[in-house]
């Protein structure tokens, strides 16, 4: 696959195979006119296969346009597309980028007295089709625009078309990922080698929230399975589970005697033993002793 690009920017073999076992190169059946140049064949079941060359050239050119930007807030990244929310999120936490993922309110780049009013000097979408009201809006206001393309995409108002995938979840974070990496590595924040850059792809991977809370649950269980093991290893307390009193019985270390009659002069009584076999007579009420000592008679 021959590159107009210089030698020093051109793909390498990982990432040529990162793009193909992501299925960055797998197009729609429809394609647009405008799209024609970036395919470069058409399978027997219809779909178009995108050049991965012309999606390399195209994602080192949006790079050099991104770095050439003095202040990286003023690029924002756009995604109403569930699958790419977390791709500009990471992108722009990396970049320095403002991020839009979710709905667009409309009036965001025309209307001031919008709250969500931001004034950029370059936006990124997603997909042309699903981000379609930032795209006509930056139209109004003169703001270039870079688009990561399927062959169906419309290109009306697009600047830069990137040729990919964007319908897979994993073509989505890795031309993200990708896209990321180049311009850090234009900048000169990282160095060009393929350990300079210690952020996995998998992290502008979108994960389905039920996923998520799956893997926070068998978390939360490994962790009381290794507490409960912790405790188990710990020495044992005093006293014997087993040796309690059955539910509704009486403790045997409280009986006396051979007749089984309970023994309460272990309590310190001021009379001695006690004998709760006798009713509460008035003589033990407020009015007599208790009275008499105490002055309430």
């Amino acid at each position: 696959m021959s590159s107009k690009l210089p030698s020093v920017l051109a793909a390498t073999d990982e990432e040529i195979q990162l793009l193909l076992a992501a299925q960055a190169h797998i197009g729609a059946k429809n394609c647009d006119k405008q799209m024609l140049p970036y395919v470069w064949k058409r399978r027997a079941d219809g779909i178009h296969i995108i050049n991965i060359g012309k999606t390399w050239e195209k994602l080192v050119f949006a790079a050099r346009i991104i770095a050439a930007i003095e202040n990286p807030n003023d690029v924002c990244v756009i995604s109403a597309r569930p699958y790419g929310h977390r791709a500009v999120l990471k992108y722009a936490a990396n970049t320095g980028a403002q991020a839009i993922a979710g709905r667009f309110t409309p009036g965001s780049f025309t209307n001031y007295i919008t709250r969500s009013f931001k004034e950029p000097r370059l936006i990124v979408v997603t997909d042309p089709r699903v981000d379609h009201q930032a795209i006509r809006e930056a139209s109004y206001v003169n703001i270039p625009v870079i688009a990561f393309c399927d062959t169906d995409a419309p290109l009306k108002y697009v600047d830069v078309a990137i040729p990919t995938n964007n319908k897979s979840r994993h073509a989505i974070g890795l031309v993200w990922w990708l896209l990321a990496r180049e311009v850090l590595r234009l900048r000169g924040t990282i160095p060009r080698t393929p350990e300079g850059w210690n952020v996995m792809v998998d992290m502008f991977f979108y994960r389905d929230p039920e996923e998520v809370e799956k893997q926070q649950a068998e978390e939360a269980a490994a962790k009381a399975a290794a507490a409960a093991g912790d405790s188990a290893e710990a020495p044992l307390n005093e006293w014997d589970p087993t040796a309690a009193p059955a539910a509704g019985g009486i403790n045997p270390t409280l009986v006396a005697g051979e007749g089984g009659a309970l023994d309460w002069s272990a309590e310190p009584t001021a009379s001695g033993p006690t004998d709760w076999a006798a009713e509460p007579a008035a003589t033990s009420g407020w009015g007599a002793d208790t009275g008499a000592a105490s002055g309430w008679d």
